[in-house]
């Protein structure tokens, strides 16, 4: 009977190290309800924040026992009532998931699931929802960034971060990356990034100001808040913002430092997005798409039954490159 489908999911039943993601080879398929779509799942992303989550540290905890992961690439299988946009066999990505996306179907609600064009794999399909959408959220909606302004990319190596560079090259700002590998670095400079330094060199804060011809930059896409905010802040242009895209602790700061230029610290978390803007940002990363610009550049792969690995390897990496992606 089709109402008694199986599938292979990861479980998670206690918070804690990567460990206790386990897989399940009998899960219940879950079915589409109204305005959902059930999509066979071909690449799924991981995210640091997945990480946050699974160990118990993060502000929204789910209910155990559930299936982490919001990003998905695959077909979709059928389609609930009510669901107009999307059919069987259409190609699709998502930014959010009902049941989570660490698994071979997901459900998702019609709102958060989007068209995969042609010209993008399945892979690259799993890297676009939450780095694109979030550096969207923090250079545009957050940051309110203008062409022709300077951004400096925190971690620009990495799947929010490759996003961030992408997207800052095509709005017309001058776009500077930092990586902790040589090889991170070239890829920042591939991706739209003009200028690229390596955050693991002694005095790096230095040849970022000196690029800005001792100005300061206007905007900076941090990754990495705990570690880096007191410099960032000292980096800053007269009325300059730091968006904080990740943290995984505290840290201290002058607050002198933001009085001096009227600077500002900016929160970003894309669970907070209105449906206006998550609208909005899905045309114009669509646009992105077509015009070509938008490139998602996909990582290590590892199989659904490595996901304790990829949890590790996305925290403890010397240097990211690319987004890392389970695959099915």
């Amino acid at each position: 009977m089709s109402g008694s489908r199986v599938m292979r999911a990861i479980r998670v039943s206690e918070f804690g190290a990567p460990s206790v993601l386990s897989l399940c080879s009998q899960v219940t398929v879950p079915k589409p309800g109204p305005r959902q779509v059930l999509i066979r799942v071909q690449a799924c992303g991981v995210n640091p924040v997945e990480t946050y989550i699974r160990s118990g540290t993060f502000s929204k905890k789910p209910t155990l026992p559930y299936t982490p992961g919001s990003d998905v690439a695959g077909v979709v299988e059928t389609a609930g009532k009510g669901v107009v946009a999307f059919k069987a066999g259409d190609r699709v990505f998502t930014t959010a998931t009902d049941s989570g996306a660490y698994a071979e179907f997901t459900v998702a609600a019609d709102d958060c699931v989007h068209k995969l064009p042609e010209a993008l794999d399945f892979t690259q399909g799993a890297a676009i929802g939450i780095p694109y959408f979030t550096a969207y959220r923090a250079l545009i909606h957050k940051a309110h960034s203008k062409a022709g302004e300077t951004v400096l990319i925190h971690g620009a190596s990495g799947g929010v971060g490759v996003a961030a560079c992408q997207l800052s090259r095509a709005l017309g700002l001058t776009v500077l990356g930092t990586a902790g590998t040589p090889e991170g670095m070239k890829l920042v400079l591939n991706n739209g990034a003009h200028m690229a330094f390596n955050h693991r060199e002694q005095g790096y804060t230095d040849q970022i100001t000196e690029a800005t011809d001792g100005r300061g930059v206007d905007v900076i896409v941090e990754m990495l808040s705990n570690v880096n905010l007191s410099k960032d802040l000292e980096m800053l242009a007269y009325g300059g913002r730091v968006m904080v895209v990740g943290s995984r602790g505290p840290i201290e700061i002058n607050p002198r430092d933001t009085m001096a230029k009227e600077s500002s610290i900016i929160g970003v978390v894309l669970y907070l997005a209105t449906q206006e803007e998550k609208k909005e940002c899905a045309a114009y990363l669509y646009a992105g798409m077509e015009a070509g610009w938008l490139r998602p550049v996909v990582g290590s792969q590892y199989p659904l039954d490595k996901a304790a690995q990829a949890h590790h390897d996305i925290i403890e990496s010397p240097g990211a490159a690319g987004k890392i992606v389970l695959t099915m």
